[in-house]
C-alpha cells in the first residue's frame, strides 16, 4: 500500500529532476552566489511575491531555514513569541535553543498564534526588564502543525499586533504551497510578503528533491539584521551548499510558468490538498472522527488503539497525541505523488476498520 507518512517520501516531481539534470549537464558557480539557475529563480520568486527590492535566499531544509533566519532576527537577549506546538519548539530537537535562542510560547491551543495569547506573554516577559528574555519577534507557520490554513484576516490581526510592539515577523512556511491552495484560502505571496518580515517558500514537502526560498522582504530592524546577517549564518550554522546551483533550478523549474497561477509549484500542491479532501470526506463517510482544523495535505484522525496500529502497519501514518480513554490521533499526508487510487484502497482500509 502507498505510505501516507509525509510529503516527502519520494524523490521529486519529474519536470524538477528534467531540471536537476539540465543544470548538472554543465558547470554553474556554487554556493547560490550568481549562477545563472539561483539568480533567475530568485527574479521569478520576486516578481511572484510582488516583491521587486526582496532579498532571496535558498536553504537546503526547514530547519535550517527557521534557525537561520530567528539567528538573525534575534539578538542574544531576545525571544521568540510562538505556539506551544510550533516546529520550532516540538519537531527540530531544540535547533534553535541550542544556538542559544529562547522560544517563548502562547497557551494557543490550535496552531494560531493570537493577539491575545501572543499580548500575555509580552507582558509577562516585559514585566521585570532585564531579568527576563524580550520578545522581539513572532513565528507562526502556514499551514499550521495540525494542518490550519491562514486567512487574511487572522494573519493581519497576529502582523498587526506585532507591529505595534515592534516585534519581527517571521512565517515558516514549509507547506506554504498546499495552505495557499487550500479550499476556502484568500491568501496570496504578494499579501503575505507586504505583512511579513521573512518568509520562505517551501520546496521539500512540495515535490522537490529538497530546498526552501527564503524571502527577506520587510524592512525593520529585524528584517534588515537578518539581511546583513543571513550569509554569514548560513555558512556559520552549516546551512551553505556548495552546489547551490541545484536549489535554484527546482525553483527555476516550480515558477517558470508564465501564468503565474498554473506554475508547477501551486499544481503540484493543488494535486496533494484534493487527495486529501478525497481522503477527509471518505472517512468522514465512514465514521471517523477528523481532530482539528486542516483544510490542506494533512488528515488528522481520531482512532481507538488498534485502529491506530492497523493503519501504522499498512500505511505508515504517524500518531501525534495521545487523548483520554486511549484514543489517538493519527496523521495522514497526501504529496504530489499521491493518485487517487491510493486514496481509494487507503478507504477500503478503513471501511474493514470502522
Amino acid at each position: 500500500m502507498h505510505l501516507f507518512r509525509n510529503d516527502y517520501s519520494e524523490g521529486a516531481a519529474p519536470q524538477i529532476m528534467e531540471a536537476l539534470v539540465a543544470a548538472g549537464s554543465h558547470q554553474n558557480v556554487g554556493y547560490t552566489e550568481g549562477d545563472e539557475h539561483c539568480d533567475h529563480a530568485r527574479e521569478l520568486i520576486r516578481a511572484a511575491c510582488g516583491t521587486p527590492e526582496a532579498t532571496v535566499e535558498f536553504c537546503i531544509g526547514g530547519t535550517s531555514a527557521n534557525v537561520i533566519c530567528l539567528n538573525g532576527m534575534l539578538r542574544d537577549w531576545e525571544g521568540v513569541i510562538c505556539t506551544p506546538d510550533a516546529h520550532i519548539v516540538v519537531h527540530e530537537t531544540g535547533a534553535l535553543m541550542a544556538c542559544g535562542r529562547t522560544a517563548l510560547p502562547t497557551d494557543d491551543a490550535d496552531g494560531f498564534l493570537t493577539p491575545e495569547a501572543a499580548e500575555r506573554v509580552w507582558r509577562t516577559q516585559t514585566s521585570t526588564g532585564r531579568h527576563m528574555t524580550r520578545p522581539a519577534a513572532i513565528y507562526i507557520t502556514d499551514t499550521t502543525e495540525l494542518g490550519g490554513v491562514w486567512s487574511a484576516e487572522r494573519l493581519d490581526a497576529i502582523c498587526d499586533w506585532a507591529r505595534s510592539h515592534d516585534l519581527g515577523i517571521f512565517l515558516d512556511g514549509a507547506r506554504l504551497g498546499s495552505a495557499l491552495t487550500a479550499p476556502g484560502n484568500d491568501l496570496t505571496l504578494a499579501h503575505i510578503a507586504s505583512k511579513v518580515d521573512t518568509f520562505y517558500i517551501g520546496g521539500t514537502k512540495n515535490g522537490m528533491l529538497m530546498g526552501e526560498a527564503v524571502v527577506i522582504c520587510g524592512h525593520g530592524a529585524a528584517a534588515e539584521r537578518l539581511r546583513e546577517a543571513f550569509p554569514y549564518l548560513q555558512k556559520e550554522r552549516c546551512g551553505l551548499l556548495a552546489k547551490g546551483f541545484l536549489l535554484g533550478a527546482q525553483f527555476e523549474a516550480a515558477f517558470a510558468e508564465t501564468d503565474a497561477e498554473q506554475a508547477l509549484y501551486w499544481q503540484l500542491a493543488a494535486h496533494a490538498n484534493e487527495c486529501a479532501q478525497q481522503l477527509r470526506e471518505g472517512l468522514v463517510e465512514r465514521g471517523f472522527e477528523l481532530y482539528g482544523n486542516s483544510t490542506s495535505n494533512q488528515v488528522f484522525v481520531a482512532v481507538s488503539k488498534a485502529q491506530e496500529q492497523a493503519f501504522e502497519k499498512a500505511c505508515g501514518c504517524e500518531t501525534f497525541y495521545v487523548l483520554p480513554e486511549d484514543r489517538r490521533v493519527i496523521r495522514f499526508v497526501c504529496s504530489w505523488a499521491t493518485e487517487t487510487a491510493d486514496v481509494t484502497e487507503l478507504l477500503e482500509l478503513a471501511t474493514s476498520l470502522a
